[in-house]
């Protein structure tokens, strides 16, 4: 039932079909581990939505501690290289971000929900939500700045 809203929310975090697939599986048999014996949980979607952002930042985190070359086509159009080489340095960014900042980031602009629903989502208020991505932001846009060609 939730499987797309999984794979599209990995996917958007780590661009890669074979990474979302991973973090498919994964949530899904945590969500088995964490439901077995009980009675189920109360926000499912919102479960599995948080989930699949922390599973794909770990996938981000882990292939920089493990770099692999992929084996893909060349792109025809210089564009497509600096989408795939941009998506790459953000999630680089991404996952040197605490776990709640990237988790906030990734709801915000990635899933593109509300402050609201965030906070509502978390158990947190608004104005944290606010500030987190406030300070989120900055931190990214350092990290992004030699890419971007601007100083630091």
């Amino acid at each position: 039932m939730h499987h797309g809203l999984v794979f599209r929310t990995a996917y958007r975090i780590t661009g890669n079909a074979a990474d979302a697939e991973d973090v498919l599986q994964t949530v899904f048999l945590r969500l088995v581990r964490r439901t077995s014996g009980s009675d189920g949980m109360q926000n499912e979607e919102s479960y599995l939505r948080r989930a699949a952002i922390n599973a794909s930042l770990d996938v981000i985190r882990s292939r920089q501690a493990n770099p692999t070359v992929e084996l893909v086509d060349v792109p025809n159009e210089r564009n497509d290289g600096e989408v795939t080489e941009l998506r790459q340095v953000l999630g680089r960014a991404m996952s040197k971000l605490q776990p709640r900042s990237a988790e906030i980031f990734a709801l915000r602009f990635i899933e593109g929900l509300g402050n609201k629903e965030i906070a509502r989502m978390l158990g947190i208020s608004q104005v944290l939500v606010a500030v987190t991505l406030y300070r989120t932001r900055q931190q990214l846009r350092k990290e992004l700045a030699k890419y971007l060609g601007e100083r630091p």
